[in-house]
C-alpha cells in the first residue's frame, strides 16, 4: 500500500507477506481508513490445497501502515472452502463491521443441489484491538462470486448489497440495514429478474452521504447487458426505480461515490472496439446520465478488472489494475484524479 500526501506517494509499505496469498483477479485485498487515524486491510489465504480453499484476514496499523498487527480471521469456520469477497465498514469507535460471502455450507463438488448448499452472507463487528463481537447470518444463499459492498449512513446504520440467488437461480441484488444494533431481512432493490445458472462474478457497489444512499449494478436480464443506479433519501430503507445508464455495450463491474446533494457519481465499464472502456458519469435521480465520459480504455490484452474510486479534497481518485506489455501476464495499479467541478 502507498499513502497520498498533497501531491506526493509515499514509499511502498508491505502489509504482510506469504506464500499462501490467495491471488483473484475479482476478489482482492483493500485498505480503509478508520476512526482516530488507525488503518484496517483485508485479503485472502490459502487454506488448503484446493484452488477454491481461503480465509478471510484482517489487519490494523496505528501508524499508516508502516506496522501492522497479526491479522484475525473474522469467521468462526475454518474448513477448508471459499471465504471471501469482503466489505469492511469503519464504525466511531475505531474499529468496523466485516461482511463476507461464507462458504461452510457450500459444497461446489456436491451431486445435486439443495437451497442450503450455497454461499451465505455473513458480518462481524471487530474492534482496533482485534476482539470481535458473535457473528451475524444475514443471508443463508447468496451468489457464489460477486462482490459485496457496504456503507454507513449519518445515523449509525450500517446497509450493504449483494447479488442475492433464489431457489429458481435468479439472481437479483438485495440489501440489509443494521439499524439499532439488529440486521434487518434481505429486501430486493428490484426485480430485474436475471436468471442465470452461474455466478456472472459482477457485484454492486453502494455509498452514502448523510442519509442519501445511491446503488449501482449490473444485470443481464433477457439477454440485454445493462447498468442500473437507484437513488434512498432515507438511509436505505426504500428505493426509488432504477434508471439505466450504460451505452449499449455494458460489462459492469461498478462503482459509485454518493454527493451531499443526492446525485451521484457512477463507474462501469463498457466494451468497446474489442477493449475496455472505464466510463464514468454524474448522475441525478431527475436527469439521469446526460455526459458520460470514457476515463481510460485499455485496448491491450488483459483486463483493467474491477477500477474503484475514493472522493479526495477537490476530486475523486480512480485506480484500476493496468495490463503491461509483454506475454509475461504482469500488471500495475494506475491512479488518475478526476476533478469535480461544483
Amino acid at each position: 500500500m502507498a499513502i497520498l500526501n498533497g501531491s506526493e506517494w509515499s514509499d511502498v509499505r508491505t502489509i504482510n507477506v506469504s506464500s499462501k496469498t490467495y491471488i483473484n483477479w475479482a476478489d482482492f485485498p483493500s485498505v480503509v481508513a478508520l476512526a482516530g487515524g488507525g488503518l484496517a486491510a483485508q485479503w485472502l489465504e490459502l487454506n488448503g490445497p484446493g484452488d477454491y480453499q481461503y480465509d478471510v484476514k484482517i489487519a490494523f496499523s496505528k501508524d499508516e501502515g508502516r506496522s501492522w498487527t497479526d491479522p484475525v480471521v473474522p469467521h468462526d469456520d475454518r474448513s477448508q472452502r471459499e471465504h471471501g469477497f469482503v466489505s469492511l465498514v469503519p464504525d466511531q469507535f475505531g474499529g468496523l463491521t466485516a461482511l463476507w460471502l461464507d462458504g461452510r455450507e457450500y459444497d461446489s463438488q456436491t451431486e445435486g443441489d439443495s437451497f442450503e448448499n450455497a454461499m451465505q452472507l455473513r458480518a462481524r463487528q471487530i474492534n482496533f484491538d482485534g476482539t470481535m463481537q458473535p457473528e451475524s447470518l444475514l443471508d443463508v444463499r447468496t451468489c457464489t462470486c460477486c462482490q459485496t459492498s457496504a456503507a454507513r449512513t449519518a445515523s449509525g446504520e450500517i446497509v450493504a448489497v449483494y447479488r442475492d440467488r433464489t431457489a429458481d437461480e435468479i439472481r437479483d441484488i438485495s440489501v440489509v440495514r443494521q439499524t439499532n444494533g439488529e440486521w434487518t431481512q434481505p429486501a430486493t432493490i428490484h426485480n430485474d429478474g436475471w436468471e442465470i445458472a452461474g455466478c456472472p462474478v459482477n457485484g454492486p457497489a453502494i455509498d452514502t452521504m448523510d442519509d442519501k444512499v445511491s446503488v449501482v449494478w449490473f444485470t443481464a436480464a433477457e439477454n440485454e447487458p445493462k447498468v442500473h443506479i437507484a437513488f434512498s433519501d432515507d438511509g436505505g430503507a426504500q428505493f426509488d426505480e432504477p434508471l439505466r445508464i450504460d451505452l449499449g455495450a455494458a460489462a459492469g463491474r461498478v462503482d459509485v461515490l454518493q454527493f451531499a446533494d443526492g446525485s451521484a457519481l457512477a463507474l462501469w465499464i463498457e466494451y468497446v472496439g474489442g477493449g475496455e472502456a472505464i466510463v464514468m458519469c454524474h448522475v441525478t435521480s431527475d436527469a439521469g446520465c446526460v455526459a458520460p465520459q470514457a476515463l481510460h480504455i485499455n485496448r491491450g490484452g488483459g483486463s483493467v478488472g474491477f477500477p474503484r474510486m475514493a472522493l479526495g479534497g477537490t476530486g475523486a481518485f480512480v485506480a484500476w489494475t493496468q495490463p503491461i506489455s509483454g506475454a509475461d501476464g504482469s500488471t500495475t495499479i494506475r491512479v488518475v484524479e478526476v476533478a469535480l467541478t461544483p
